[in-house]
């Protein structure tokens, strides 16, 4: 329940439900949002809620669902209904195009099984029907009209009038001929007058060609005369008119009564596409206002992040501002926050948001949150905004606002959201302030939940010595005198009249005069909120500054730890290799001494096989020394480049250069890539690469690939995912290919694939800058990149 009437107004319900209206396809739909109404139930409000989520992530992240046809199918089941009508060729045709949608939405969700199941609610058990299609289109054609064929004696009575005409015509055009001959006829052709086909005589000749008179010109000099001769064709027919229009009604009344038992079905399609049409406006709606689906709770609670009131987004998107989110909770501790600060500094805005959000919410509307959210289920909704003096009723504006603090009062329990604006003006502030607070207190002994915004210093005051009361200001910069529209829950907020006052220009005389007014008291706690709210706004710029830094830090820390892991598990794998490699040395040179000494002791120590046997064992030894390299000067035909042919210096292998970087070449080697010292292959000359791998080489395949890519590439109607899954291909080849640029085109909407997109990009080092396609050529829907 929401209370008084006009609170959807005060709120901007109404604009949100005209706004989703726009999105509708069918007046059916549009009717569905008249009729949105706040709900209690925790399941239907879930569900509603789903639906919009799901149909949402369809329109942004998976193939477009085609709802091309809406027409009222409530309307010509109605009619269908009545036993002696029938419907026309027209309202047949509608029923047809109706009922393709349909059957081509359930095939959609068939294909997409689990995926969305709250939509595939909205027609389970729903039968597909296509007889319907089949009886129709067999007597209806694609453009509406009945088929020449749909009867046996319609296309008898077809054919024969198309004679009739035909032979009509050529004895018309005879008579016309000779006339024209004759020099009787005036200017002009042939022409139908009283559905007969005519000539044009002039008047001066009408009675020398035997005929029938039926309309002359509007200056009498032009009658328009049927020969006698054709008459007799043209009554025949026009009889073979009427014989088929009577057997066109006897088709369609047939086929009427072949889907008059269809009746029921058709109504339930009908709701189908309503319902369609609904949830689709309303995902739409969210997609404009970037809204979420927020966590549910079954308890009347708020927890808002990030909420921003979704017209005022709108009106800003206009003019590209942003709108500065919001951050309240209410809850059972924490039951009824008030507001204070400066005017104009968003007090009123903060009190709507949580007033309209959350009657979004309850009608089943995604809202403008950070999904992180949790809001709960209110069975009633009081609002006191604005000035509601009536004279008809004898009501001031004081009146009108006692009059909903009386209902509030009477009516208000734990399970009810109060927003109430400017508590308590309207009257002298010496007794408005004691019955503000009066008020609230009871409000608050019936656990009410709600947002009340207030200037009265006796309501901060109360609200901090209160438990579940909650002072917040809105923040001002006070040097700048500029609000900055945060609200700060924990303490209460100056109104800074004085000071804006002052920046406003009001004489300084005045403004002395007003200050030597006010009690000395209330002058201090002014001065001390001013002097806390500066304190805490310095303290808020230093803790930002100081997290930024922490980042910073932990940044670089997690930056030193992967690379100190990098090096660690290289140099395992270093020592590994050498230690293997040390054990194959020793292994041979126990084997090579072994063999030696055997070689000594067989000659008997011979003093010249001696001498032999130790200069070959010095030989093998020397093998293993490990001797400075000396630097070498390489010619420019020694130096290897990209594209040149390389070998393993440790192995037979053959590999294509595709890059080179400092003391590391990027081979080609088949399908593989791999990274290699530069120090580990030898540049080796085309000719002595096999053929069969220069034609499976880099090159060949890069020249093909090149011949088969386009700088081009089309993400839209693909998932976010899928998008970043093609983009990393199509970057890979780009960057091999040595593109400078790329045009990717991911349309408009409402700018979440573009904004993935993009992040993702800016990971890549050879990404230079990216840029907006020009305005008249699709703007921020195509992006282009620049790469190093």
């Amino acid at each position: 329940m929401i209370y008084p009437h006009n609170a959807t107004e005060k709120l901007g319900f109404i604009d949100i439900k005209q706004l989703i209206k726009s999105y509708c396809l069918s007046p059916m739909g549009q009717q569905m949002v008249d009729k949105i109404q706040l709900l209690n139930n925790f399941d239907h409000i879930h569900k509603f809620l789903s639906q919009t989520k799901e149909f949402k992530n369809i329109l942004l992240n998976d193939s477009p669902l085609v709802i091309n046809n809406f027409f009222d199918l409530k309307f010509l089941a109605s009619k269908l209904k009545l036993e002696g009508t029938y419907l026309i060729e027209e309202e047949l045709f509608q029923i047809n195009l109706s009922l393709n949608t349909v059957f081509s939405v359930i095939q959609y969700f068939s294909e997409r099984e689990d995926l969305y199941p709250n939509l595939e609610a909205l027609f389970e058990h729903l039968p597909i029907e296509k007889s319907i299609l089949k009886k129709i289109e067999a007597i209806i054609d694609i453009k509406g009209k009945i088929k020449p064929n749909a009867s046996k004696e319609l296309l008898e009575l077809t054919s024969s009038l198309s004679k009739a005409e035909q032979e009509a015509r050529k004895k018309i055009e005879q008579i016309f001929k000779s006339a024209q001959n004759s020099n009787w006829t005036a200017d002009g052709n042939l022409t139908i007058r009283d559905g007969r086909l005519c000539i044009p005589i002039l008047a001066e000749n009408k009675r020398k060609l035997k005929g029938f008179v039926h309309d002359e010109s509007a200056s009498g000099q032009t009658v328009y005369l049927e020969p006698e001769e054709v008459f007799q064709l043209n009554n025949t027919i026009r009889d073979l008119e009427f014989d088929k229009r009577r057997e066109i009604i006897r088709i369609l009344i047939h086929l009427s009564n072949e889907l008059r038992p269809f009746v029921p079905l058709l109504l339930s399609y009908h709701g189908l596409l309503t319902k369609l049409d609904f949830v689709r406006a309303k995902a739409l709606f969210a997609i404009d206002i970037e809204a979420e689906m927020p966590l549910l709770s079954r308890n009347p609670e708020i927890n808002l992040i990030n909420a921003r009131h979704p017209l005022l987004l709108l009106n800003f998107k206009k003019e590209k501002l942003s709108v500065v989110p919001l951050n309240i909770r209410i809850d059972d501790k924490q039951r009824i926050v008030v507001v204070s600060g400066p005017n104009a500094g968003g007090k009123s805005v903060c009190m709507k948001t949580v007033g309209l959000l959350q009657i979004m919410l309850q009608a089943g509307l995604l809202i403008t949150v950070d999904e992180r959210s949790t809001v709960g289920i209110f069975k009633q909704v009081f609002a006191d905004i604005g000035d509601d003096q009536s004279i008809e009723s004898d009501l001031s504006t004081y009146s009108a606002h006692l009059t909903k603090m009386k209902y509030f009062i009477e009516n208000a329990n734990s399970k009810t959201l109060v927003v109430i604006d400017e508590f308590g003006t309207g009257t002298d502030p010496q007794f408005g302030g004691p019955i503000a607070e009066a008020v609230l207190e009871t409000l608050n002994q019936k656990q009410v939940k709600g947002v009340v915004t207030t200037h009265y210093s006796n309501l901060k005051v109360f609200a901090n010595a209160t438990p579940g009361l909650e002072n917040a200001s809105m923040l001002f910069n006070n040097l700048e005198m500029q609000p900055l529209y945060i609200l700060e829950l924990g303490k209460p907020g100056s109104s800074y009249a004085f000071e804006i006052a002052q920046k406003i220009g009001l004489p300084t005389s005045v403004l002395l005069a007003a200050k030597s007014k006010i009690g000395e008291h209330q002058k201090k706690v002014d001065t001390l909120l001013i002097d806390l709210e500066r304190d805490k706004k310095e303290l808020m710029d230093v803790r930002v500054s100081v997290e930024k830094r922490e980042r910073q830090v932990k940044l670089l820390l997690e930056d030193n730890e992967k690379l100190r892991s990098y090096l660690e598990e290289n140099k395992k794998i270093i020592l590994k290799d050498a230690k293997i490699e040390a054990q194959n040395i020793i292994k041979n040179a126990n084997k090579l001494i072994e063999n030696t000494i055997s070689e000594i002791r067989e000659s008997s120590a011979d003093k010249q096989k001696t001498q032999v046997l130790r200069q070959k064992l010095q030989v093998e030894l020397q093998k293993n020394d490990v001797l400075p390299k000396p630097v070498k000067n390489l010619t420019e035909e020694e130096l290897i480049k990209v594209g040149d042919w390389v070998k393993l210096i440790d192995s037979q292998t053959i590999g294509q250069v595709i890059n080179v970087a400092k003391d590391n070449v990027i081979l080609a080697i088949g399908d593989l890539r791999s990274v290699v010292k530069l120090k580990r292959v030898q540049k080796i000359s085309d000719k002595s690469v096999p053929k069969e791998i220069r034609k499976s080489s880099y090159s060949s395949n890069l020249t093909e690939s090149i011949s088969q890519f386009s700088p081009e590439l089309d993400l839209r109607g693909k998932r976010g995912d899928e998008a970043i899954y093609e983009i990393e291909r199509y970057l890979d080849k780009a960057i091999m290919m040595g593109l400078s640029s790329l045009k990717i085109i991911h349309g408009k909407g409402d700018g979440i694939l573009r904004k993935m997109i993009r992040e993702y990009l800016r990971k890549f080092p050879h990404v230079n800058r990216m840029e907006d396609e020009h305005a008249d050529r699709g703007g921020d829907g195509i992006t282009y990149v620049y790469l190093v």
